[in-house]
């Protein structure tokens, strides 16, 4: 058995994928497998490969996806890269190996187990990014730029900063994720981009969520306002607002 591996970003992904195709052609596709890195366990007679994104092959993975099956097809990838479960990457391969066979009819195919693993891993990325779209919490520093921290389980950041790329264009606005140390930068009237903070960095962009500001006080005044002491239920607001969620929520931080 041959093992593809690489490093747990879409490029990586997407070229590591085009190496183990290519070698599936010629030994068959029962002789690999795709795991992400680190691989925490290795076995003896396996052979371990290491993949490093090449632009070329990743271009060439995503157009044969959308060209040759669908644009629904690439999505349902493109969200299953963002899991941190332990086998999407392999189960992203699996997909593509049904997908090519049959073409776009692949996403309506809910009876075969790879199409269905797909859609779960979608369907929970989709669900993590929608819970932060509504439970985003942005501190003003000095009325000059916004900052939100997030913690999600599943690389969705992106997905995060798209919506507010929407919603808020012409103010300069940070979203971080403490988990993975990066951030999705908006400056004002322009398009957003990912950028990876250095150690320096992340320690004084966490002192921001110190700060008190007008917009601090108003969710705490909201959220005290809405609420009816006698039909407090703290089992249904748990079950709405879990508290893995609430560590960076402004109402929940007295």
């Amino acid at each position: 058995m041959k093992v593809f591996s690489c490093a747990d970003r879409f490029e990586d992904m997407m070229t590591c994928i085009y190496d183990a195709w290519s070698f599936a052609l010629k030994e068959g596709h029962e002789n690999l497998r795709l795991e992400r890195e680190p691989v925490y366990q290795t076995t003896l007679f396996d052979e371990y490969v290491h993949i490093d994104a090449d632009e070329e092959k990743v271009e060439k993975v995503v157009r044969s996806i959308r060209k040759q099956i669908s644009d629904q097809a690439y999505l349902y990838v493109f969200y299953a890269s963002l899991s941190t479960e332990e086998d999407a990457l392999q189960a992203i391969y699996n997909f593509l190996r049904v997908g090519f066979a049959v073409g776009s009819e692949v996403c309506s195919m809910y009876g075969n187990p790879h199409v269905m693993r797909m859609f779960e891993l979608k369907r929970r990325v989709g669900s993590e990014a929608h819970y932060f779209r509504e439970f985003a919490r942005f501190t003003s520093l000095d009325d000059k730029v916004y900052v939100c921290h997030l913690e999600p389980k599943n690389n969705v950041i992106m997905l995060v900063g798209e919506h507010f790329a929407d919603r808020m264009p012409s103010e300069h606005w940070m979203i971080i994720d403490d988990n993975r140390r990066f951030s999705v930068v908006h400056p004002k009237d322009e398009e957003f981009y990912l950028r990876y903070l250095t150690d320096e960095e992340f320690e004084t962009l966490c002192r921001s969520e110190t700060f008190e500001d007008q917009y601090t006080d108003m969710w705490r005044s909201f959220f005290k306002t809405i609420g009816i002491k006698e039909r407090n239920n703290p089992l249904c607001q748990r079950n709405m607002f879990p508290i893995w969620l609430r560590k960076h929520a402004v109402e929940f931080n007295e």
